[in-house]
């Protein structure tokens, strides 16, 4: 049975809860001349990207180095949040240590445990997207260009004009 769709504000305020606590997330790319790869891999939010880790010589390593743009998925099918980011690749050791202490807290595990050859890739979200259900499919983008977006309806009740909100 569908529920009434949540406004977009609560929208915001589930995806951020699912940054912020999730462990894993879903991580597509695709190489060069469009093969699609898809795993699952721990990450942390630092409140502007994920970070998440790969050894270098793995397929989803390569391609998240060569096209610097990511599409990830957390949740379930019937609650998804989908975010379309540019990558930015980083050696182990340029990244600050305490977002590399976190990473490991959250993961359980060091990424380097299983090859020496690993980096680190922070994924900025351009473009974020979150429904639950066919009902929540119109207004589903939650921010667009870097910017959350907010129904003034959402804010003050009063209207449905849509505005960037910081």
């Amino acid at each position: 049975m569908t529920t009434e769709p949540r406004s977009r504000a609560e929208r915001r305020r589930d995806t951020e809860h699912r940054l912020n606590d999730d462990t894993d997330v879903w991580v597509a790319t695709s190489s060069a001349d469009g093969v699609p790869h898809l795993v699952p891999l721990s990450f942390v939010w630092d409140g502007k990207a994920l970070l998440v880790a790969t050894p270098r010589d793995r397929v989803t390593g390569r391609h998240l180095a060569e096209s610097n743009i990511a599409q990830l998925g957390l949740g379930h099918t019937r609650d998804v949040t989908i975010i379309e980011g540019v990558v930015e690749v980083f050696e182990m050791d340029e990244l600050p240590h305490g977002l590399a202490q976190r990473y490991v807290a959250r993961a359980g595990r060091h990424p380097c445990a299983e090859s020496t050859l690993c980096r680190w890739c922070c994924i900025a979200p351009r473009r974020i997207r979150g429904w639950r259900d066919v009902n929540e499919l119109p207004g589903r983008v939650l921010m667009r260009e870097r910017t959350w977006l907010a129904c003034e309806r959402d804010l003050d009740g009063r209207s449905g004009e849509w505005r960037s909100i910081a």
